[in-house]
């Protein structure tokens, strides 16, 4: 098969092959090597490759049987380069961590590997993964393959852009504020972020943190569904983990009940959104009329939103990252150097009301989902935006105070612990770029999630619409 034939494959096609000897892990990632040749100069998606890492796994890996090669059966994916991958070269995009090859893996790049996944890249995040656009002191930036004068969001903004143009079928990515769904928005790719505990991680030094999880990115919802199997499951040094589901997520996909009700809001009642963007989600959620799913504007009570996201990432942020403020203040950028200041500044009754919200958001949410199956609104307010701004600074005539705040339509959601997936529902009349629509399911409740998802993209059918050859541009 040719390497067009091969890159254009869906993951789950693929991992049928591999099950069925009709190709090799070596010819995938031959196949993936010349691609990046090919392509990623003008994206800069995976700036860290480890193929002679990858081939090595592939020997031994053939040397099973195939029923004892995994989920993934060989196929070959990226990690973010916030996720350590033993041997390679992991630097958090910062220049703290430039010349850092850990000697450990993280736990979730061990359970990818035992399912038969080839890591052979490291995708490009921002620096420590802050603020939605793929750029750092170390790396040259992420472009949006659409258009490389666009930004591909972050901070999982590698793992989109690859995903798009090409370089991966498959792409691990983590999600704090938006990080998974932020950048699959921008590029036309499906990202997942689970319910805390779905994915387990570490081992970490803030092993109960629950605002950031880790989770599967892909072109597709199936793709998607396969990958997150592959991630699911407990382990001991993530005391937080959940067990691995009875049904898989793929297999289950198709026998899942269609939604009865669902809703749609264009903002969140929190956030200004561009009103083409909320147009085009408003159209693709009233695609679900016609198979008969009940429709309503409506959406929980999200009032506390930014006061909660802003004090508990602060917190996050001094708790994990203030030890390397004194030591290192001129090689972090500035805006973490602020989020990190004000987290060390917070009283504890600053903490504590904050955690005292977010517990009255939660059940808010939770009571939500008692009468409504899926809540959907945009992934994101805006299309991509130039590769030159570090952040959004204003929407629709409002302007946003800090660099985090165009992301509340995704940290709101992240602050009920709901699963929420980003799915392209449309593009814009002017410039032709992919808008996402965020589904947000009820706690724990990935299938229904991915179900829904599922239905959305088929009534949708806008195709395969990635991978694309990158959009140059100058």
């Amino acid at each position: 098969m040719s390497d067009d034939g091969l890159i254009a494959k869906t993951a789950v096609d693929l991992v049928g092959l591999l099950r069925k000897g009709e190709v090799s892990s070596h010819e995938l990632l031959d196949a993936l090597e010349r691609r990046i040749t090919a392509v990623d100069g003008a994206v800069g998606a995976l700036p860290t490759l480890c193929f002679d890492r990858a081939r090595k796994h592939a020997d031994r890996l053939s040397a099973r049987s195939v029923e004892d090669r995994g989920l993934l059966c060989g196929l070959p994916v990226p990690i973010k380069d916030l996720t350590k991958v033993a041997g390679v070269r992991t630097t958090e995009g910062s220049p703290i961590y430039a010349d850092r090859a850990p000697e450990r893996s993280d736990i979730l790049v061990e359970r990818l590997e035992a399912e038969g996944a080839l890591v052979y890249a490291k995708s490009n995040t921002p620096e420590f993964g802050a603020g939605a656009q793929t750029f750092n002191e170390v790396f040259p930036p992420t472009r949006n393959p659409w258009d490389t004068r666009l930004s591909a969001a972050g901070s999982s903004g590698g793992a989109a852009a690859a995903l798009a143009s090409g370089t991966a079928w498959l792409a691990q990515g983590s999600d704090m504020g938006g990080s998974l769904r932020n950048p699959a928005s921008f590029c036309g790719v499906v990202g997942l972020r689970p319910s805390p505990g779905r994915v387990a991680t570490g081992p970490s030094d803030t092993p109960f943190q629950v605002l950031s999880a880790k989770g599967p990115m892909a072109r597709n919802v199936r793709d998607c569904a396969l990958f997150l199997d592959a991630m699911t499951g407990q382990h001991a040094s993530d005391p937080l983990s959940l067990m691995k589901p009875e049904a898989p997520f793929l297999a289950s996909l198709d026998q899942a009940p269609p939604p009865k009700r669902i809703a749609f809001s264009r903002d969140l009642g929190i956030t200004p959104v561009a009103r083409e963007v909320a147009d085009l989600c408003q159209s693709a959620a009233r695609a679900l009329e016609g198979a008969g799913v009940a429709v309503e504007e409506a959406h929980p009570d999200l009032r506390e939103a930014h006061e909660v996201f802003q004090t508990l990432r602060a917190l996050d942020y001094a708790t994990g990252l203030g030890p390397l403020l004194a030591e290192h203040r001129a090689l972090i950028k500035p805006e973490v150097v602020w989020n990190i200041e004000r987290g060390l500044a917070l009283t504890a009754e600053e903490i504590a009301a904050a955690e005292r919200k977010r517990g009255a958001l939660y059940h808010r949410a939770a009571t939500f989902f008692e009468t409504t199956d899926l809540l959907l609104t945009p992934a994101t307010i805006v299309p991509a935006f130039p590769l030159e701004q570090r952040y959004l600074a204003e929407c629709e005539g409002q302007a946003f105070e800090t660099y985090i705040d165009w992301l509340a339509i995704a940290y709101a959601i992240t602050l009920t612990s709901c699963p929420a997936i980003s799915i392209p529902c449309g593009f814009t009349r002017d410039g032709h770029l992919p808008v996402g629509l965020q589904l947000v399911g009820p706690p724990r409740g990935e299938a229904t999630l991915l179900a829904g998802a599922l239905l959305m993209e088929r009534l949708l059918d806008l195709g395969p619409i990635t991978p694309i050859e990158p959009n140059v541009t100058h």
